[in-house]
Parts: structure tokens; C-alpha cells; sequence
């Protein structure tokens, strides 16, 4: 059982999620409404862990920080290739992985992740552009000697990319200035699949936390435009499954014109909030997806 908080704020959340559903690992999800009791308050029965994610193992281990998640999980599932197989490269993702674990507090106390948000300006200060500047720098380090052949810092994408994903978020959602090369990099995340799923999910599921806005001047999300789709009250739809569960539909969007079901609001919702984010939608509409799983 992995605990979560909300899809649309907790980064700590993003980096645990990615780390189940970018490498293959099954696991129930059980998620902590920041808008109630404190996190803490909620993981009581939990012990000992306080925060989330907490990642309860089937033996009844408790694993309570994502460093720690990822590192079981990589000795319990050594086949899903969570860290790099060349020992340099993994190498180089443990350490990225553990500076943005133990670092960079000054972006993210000036930066809360927001997914729901996006910023034209927020007037970083000069320790938020130190801690973006030294980003930039492990990035391109990372990405010079092992991650040219593709997106990701160190070849195929690791635990360091699930790490980096949160900070990708906000340099892209404060507009944060980096260089051509991180802009890449940060775009590639942006338009990762399993990060869309993830955003989906936290556009519809969950309240606007007025803690997490910030003043400034609002633009789009920077990431890829979702297909258009929206929720219709009832149709004829032209499947009687749901994509996701099997079961029989209960809610209908319309995405070009056709109309589909699903067996819950929820399910129609983070389909209707990105479209292509979802494979299994994607092959009932017959269109490509928007990239691996």
C-alpha cells in the first residue's frame, strides 16, 4: 500500500508515484487529503511514519522517505531497472538523487509545487536562482556524459528523473530562467506520460489549497495542450466497459464528437482532463497515445 497526499501539491507524492508506475510496480493507493486533519493526524495507525509518501510493504514493513522507497524498491524488484546497470551511471543518479532529496530549500520553500497553476513571473530571489543555477549544473554534468542519446539525465530514465520531476514542475510552472538544454529537459517531463496521468488526476481530484497560490500573474500550463474532451451527463456511449476497470459505465465525456463511458466521475474526469495521457482511452478512440507507459 502506498500512501500519497494530494496529486496536486505533494512533490514528494509526484516522486514516489513515478517511481511504482514509470518502472512496472503494482501497488494500492490510499491518498491523504491535505485539506483535512494534519498529514501527520492521518498516518497515525501508521507508525511510525509521519509523512507521506509511506510505502507499506505486504510483510507489514513501513517504509516512510522516498530515498528509502526507491532504494527497496530497487533490491525488492532488481528487474525493473529503477537505478542505471552501468555503475558509473548509477553512480551519478544516487548522488542526483540524493542532493535534490537533501537540497535546494530555498526553491522549494519560495516555489511550493503546484500543479494546478502556472506563473508568468514570480521574481525569483537570489538563493532561488542559486539553488536553479546549481540544478543546471548537475543537469548538464549528468546529461554530458551519459544522457545524450535521449531526454533523461543518465540514459534511460531512472529514480534521479523521478527525483527531478517536482523541480521540473516548478522551474516550468514559475518560469523559472534556465538554459536551452534544462529547458529541454524540463519539457521532456512535462510532456512524459506518466507525469500527464499524474497532473490529470490532481486537476480533478481534490480542492484548490488557497495556501498553494501564489500573486502573480497566471499564463497556461507550459506543458502539452490536451486533447479537447469534456464530461456529458448521459449518451449512448460506444463502449460499455470502462477503459480502467472492466466495469459496466455509469459517466460519459465526448472527445471529438464521439461520446465514451466510464464506471465513475473520477475516471471520466482525469480522462476529460487529458485525454492522451491515458493509453487504454487512447486505443478506444483509436489514436496513438501520447508516449510509452
Amino acid at each position: 500500500m502506498l500512501f500519497l497526499g494530494d496529486y496536486a501539491y505533494s512533490s514528494w507524492s509526484l516522486r514516489a508515484w513515478l517511481l511504482f508506475r514509470r518502472f512496472g510496480i503494482d501497488t494500492d493507493i490510499t491518498l491523504v487529503n491535505f485539506s483535512e486533519a494534519a498529514v501527520a493526524e492521518q498516518m497515525a495507525a501508521i507508525s511510525p511514519a509521519r509523512t507521506v509518501p509511506t510505502y507499506v510493504v505486504a510483510d507489514g514493513t513501513v517504509i516512510w522517505d522516498s530515498l528509502a522507497i526507491a532504494e527497496e524498491l530497487a533490491d525488492r524488484f532488481p528487474a525493473a531497472g529503477i537505478w542505471p546497470d552501468a555503475p558509473a551511471a548509477r553512480a551519478t543518479a544516487r548522488a542526483l538523487a540524493a542532493e535534490m532529496h537533501s537540497g535546494f530549500t530555498a526553491l522549494r520553500g519560495f516555489c511550493p509545487m503546484n500543479l494546478r497553476l502556472a506563473y508568468a513571473d514570480c521574481a525569483p530571489p537570489p538563493e532561488v536562482l542559486a539553488d536553479v543555477a546549481r540544478i543546471e549544473a548537475i543537469w548538464t554534468h549528468a546529461r554530458a556524459r551519459f544522457g545524450a542519446a535521449g531526454p533523461w539525465l543518465c540514459g534511460r530514465y531512472s529514480a534521479a528523473d523521478a527525483f527531478f520531476a517536482p523541480v521540473a514542475a516548478r522551474i516550468a510552472g514559475y518560469s523559472l530562467p534556465v538554459g536551452p538544454e534544462a529547458a529541454a529537459y524540463v519539457a521532456a517531463h512535462l510532456a512524459d506520460p506518466a507525469f500527464r496521468r499524474f497532473r490529470a488526476m490532481g486537476l480533478v481530484r481534490g480542492q484548490d489549497l488557497a495556501r498553494y497560490a501564489q500573486p502573480y500573474a497566471g499564463i497556461p500550463w507550459p506543458g502539452p495542450a490536451p486533447r479537447p474532451a469534456r464530461a456529458v451527463a448521459s449518451a449512448p456511449s460506444e463502449n460499455a466497459a470502462c477503459p480502467y476497470s472492466g466495469d459496466p459505465v455509469t459517466d460519459f465525456l465526448e472527445c471529438e464528437g464521439r461520446v465514451f463511458g466510464f464506471c465513475n466521475p473520477f475516471c471520466r474526469d482525469k480522462t476529460a482532463a487529458d485525454p492522451e495521457a491515458w493509453p487504454d482511452f487512447m486505443a478506444l478512440l483509436g489514436a496513438p497515445p501520447a508516449g510509452p507507459r
